[in-house]
């Protein structure tokens, strides 16, 4: 029987500490590093939480895009990627580049800043493209 605490449940133990015990006794430079590690530990449960399904996302569209021998890691596709524009193998104009890069940043906005103003507006104009 595994009973431990998940790794989430642990993150989110000592992110309800900071937030409800040590955040409201402290003021000044202290607080406001309280409020940062606290948003810290924030990013990294939706991190935990999105980062496998944006990983197989991503590495689909990559697979899509770029045709490589199957079972190639997202990091070799990533580098693939990198090549392929450096040397101008893949058009930076091309459609599919151009949908795959908006896709991959609205992941890691999403995971990063979800309030950002400006993933609204980029889901919103996906949502009608």
């Amino acid at each position: 029987m595994h009973n431990q605490p998940s790794v989430s449940e642990l993150i989110e133990a000592v992110k309800h500490f900071i937030d409800q015990t040590a955040a409201p006794s402290l003021t000044g430079h202290a607080a406001f590093h309280a409020r940062v590690a606290s948003n810290v530990l924030a990013t990294v449960l939706r991190d935990l939480d999105a980062r496998s399904e944006n990983d197989l996302a991503e590495q689909a569209r990559l697979a899509d895009l770029l045709k490589p021998d199957p079972g190639t890691s997202l990091d070799a596709l990533n580098a693939t990627l990198c090549e392929q524009i450096r040397d101008r193998t893949i058009d930076l104009a091309s459609a599919q580049l151009i949908d795959h890069l908006r896709q991959t940043t609205i992941a890691q906005v999403r995971v990063d800043q979800p309030g950002y103003s400006g993933l609204k507006a980029a889901l919103d104009q996906r949502g009608n493209a």
